[in-house]
């Protein structure tokens, strides 16, 4: 049985309801672009020649025989846990290892298909260290699961890392699955896929992404699975039992792809004027404590004296929407994501920190 994922039932209603949206982590369309069936970004493109799959397998620099279009990364997330567990030697007996603070999918998605779910902490920095994976992992592990950027907090591991990670999973016969929907998150030139650090061609690695966060098109539905050919062979005999990908969202995916590098520069240039804003808004306030990493617009932060939720409630008294961190699994901070344009980013945080203004 599936749990609740209560992250979900939390901020759905809260982004329709917020005057101020400092909840979303995903770029944000304009407010009126947000209902139109055609994304008016992509609605006088061409649709190249090229299939969906090819493009983004182009995009990671691997063969097309290694990807595996999805609707959505949550469904490309599920897909990777269900051939973990159902290729482990013993599927009732299989485990999850996953990050601390975390995203509550990467937990409950593995628990709903019968795995028992361990954690293995981030570091102090929020670093991804592979020692702790290795010293975390068990003999019925299967699956060891990441986020790069590290959602909540915005940390970046770099190709190195990752690939230390990888070893450090395959060592207990385990693959490692890597969240890269943040990845592209940050300044030009960073190396991989959309200009962001990707795993996609490590050995032993898995790696998940979508349309969503970087991109905004978010109700596409269109996700990707990218790792070794046998893997993704198996994640095709699953996707048979999930919805498939609608055909409009495929070709409008398409032309996304298509026009990468100059929808990219417009996502990017968000991310970096959010981020100098966020930044500029945690050096301005004595009363929290953080880091807003380079280039991401978005941050885990904890406040002298109250809890996540205590900040939370106060930001929804002045229409502000934060997210508790107890959905991340740490209870004392919480989440700024300032995915809306940088003039609306701009009012969220003046409202919000009137919101702190009133907190003793």
């Amino acid at each position: 049985m599936f749990p609740r994922i209560e992250y979900v039932d939390w901020i759905v209603p809260r982004i329709e309801a917020a005057t101020h949206d400092l909840g979303s982590s995903d770029l944000r369309p304009e407010a009126g672009d947000r209902d139109r069936i055609v994304p008016p970004r992509l609605a006088d493109l061409p649709t190249p020649d090229d299939g969906l799959r090819t493009l983004v397998a182009a995009a990671y620099g691997v063969d097309a025989e290694r990807v595996l279009v999805t609707p959505g990364a949550s469904a490309a997330n599920a897909i990777a846990a269900a051939v973990a567990l159902g290729t482990a030697p013993d599927p009732s007996a299989a485990r999850v290892l996953v990050e601390k603070p975390g995203y509550e999918p990467h937990v409950a998605t593995p628990e709903g298909l019968g795995a028992t779910v361990d954690r293995y902490r981030r570091d102090e920095t929020w670093a991804l260290d592979p020692g702790r994976i290795d010293a975390a992992t068990m003999d019925e592990t299967c699956l060891v699961v990441a986020s790069n950027r590290h959602n909540p907090t915005g940390a970046r591991a770099d190709r190195e890392t990752l690939a230390a990670a990888a070893e450090a999973a395959a060592s207990a016969d385990a693959r490692l699955l890597v969240d890269e929907v943040y990845a592209p998150y940050g300044a030009v030139g960073e190396g991989g896929a959309f200009g962001g650090p990707t795993g996609a061609d490590l050995p032993n690695a898995v790696i998940t992404g979508s349309l969503t966060k970087f991109w905004g098109f978010g109700p596409l539905r269109i996700g990707w699975l990218v790792a070794d050919p046998s893997f993704v062979e198996r994640a095709r005999e699953v996707a048979v039992h999930l919805s498939a990908v609608a055909g409009p969202s495929r070709t409008l995916a398409r032309r996304a792809l298509a026009a990468g590098e100059s929808l990219a520069a417009d996502g990017r240039e968000r991310c970096l004027a959010n981020h100098d804003l966020l930044r500029s808004f945690l050096e301005d306030r004595a009363d929290l404590d953080g880091r807003v990493f380079e280039g991401c617009p978005y941050a885990f932060l904890t406040h002298e004296s109250a809890d996540g939720e205590a900040v939370a409630a106060a930001a929804w008294e002045e229409d502000v929407l934060v997210v508790p961190g107890r959905f991340f699994g740490a209870t004392d901070g919480f989440r700024v994501s300032l995915g809306v344009p940088p003039g609306d980013a701009r009012d969220g945080l003046e409202a919000f920190g009137r919101a702190l203004d009133g907190l003793v």
